[in-house]
């Protein structure tokens, strides 16, 4: 019994896995493996030449990728006072205080919570919970902020945070295969160059290792790193 199915078989065929791509190639390489018969996620992966171990080496930050990532995102912004209204004008799906105790009920139903400072002592409570699911609001996120109305049209635009694993490796979501080429390709090089500002200051030798998008169903496609490096 194979291992791999004959859609997948098929769709390696059509890329060089032995070959590093320019971005724009790459972007229409992955556009034309892709076979599954959803709209397919178009990701990044990216090995770094960090320690993730050594807390000056830690990668990580935020990009708001020009197109979206294509995903409809649910924002929570908990907060009280006037910015209620603002978050509200801003577009965020769930406003208030009283989400703090549905979120200690279980509730669970969005995919990014924006926080004002004067909430974060409750809110810190539930860490347990919020942190393993990356929903912890966090300062160098920009999802704690007094400016809750930026930080929602921002997130709502396709501002997607990005942190760097214990092996060295960063992933993240730059679209969909429904996407054409030149929004993938900008957003891609939005998220490239994001990526080599986020550069820690103690980091020695190549900093990008090598990088390769692919989509969820897809084969790998090697990125030109040379001129990253």
């Amino acid at each position: 019994m194979p291992l791999q199915g004959k859609r997948f078989r098929a769709a390696v065929q059509k890329v060089d896995r032995a070959r590093e791509y320019p971005i724009a190639e790459a972007v229409k390489a992955v556009k034309d493996s892709a076979f599954a018969k959803f709209n397919e996620t178009v990701d990044i992966a990216v090995r770094l030449g960090v320690d993730p171990r050594h807390a000056d080496q830690v990668v990580r930050g935020t990009v708001v990728l020009p197109h979206g990532t294509g995903k409809t995102v649910k924002v929570l912004v908990i907060t009280q006072g006037d910015r209620v209204k603002e978050a509200q004008a801003a577009g965020a799906d769930h406003v208030g205080i009283e989400f703090i105790q549905k979120l200690k009920d279980g509730w669970l139903d969005c995919d990014v919570i924006v926080a004002t400072p004067d909430v974060m002592g409750q809110l810190g409570q539930l860490g347990r919970v919020l942190g393993p699911r990356g929903l912890m609001p966090n300062p160098k996120a920009g999802t704690v902020t007094m400016d809750v109305g930026k930080a929602v049209r921002e997130i709502k635009a396709g501002k997607i945070e990005f942190r760097v694993d214990k092996t060295g490796n960063v992933h993240a979501p730059i679209g969909k295969v429904n996407f054409t080429a030149e929004q993938l390709t900008e957003n891609l090089t939005a998220f490239m160059d994001t990526i080599i500002r986020a550069k820690p200051a103690s980091a020695k030798g190549h900093y990008i290792r090598s990088a390769t998008v692919s989509s969820t169903m897809g084969p790998g496609v090697r990125l030109e790193t040379a001129g990253y490096r």
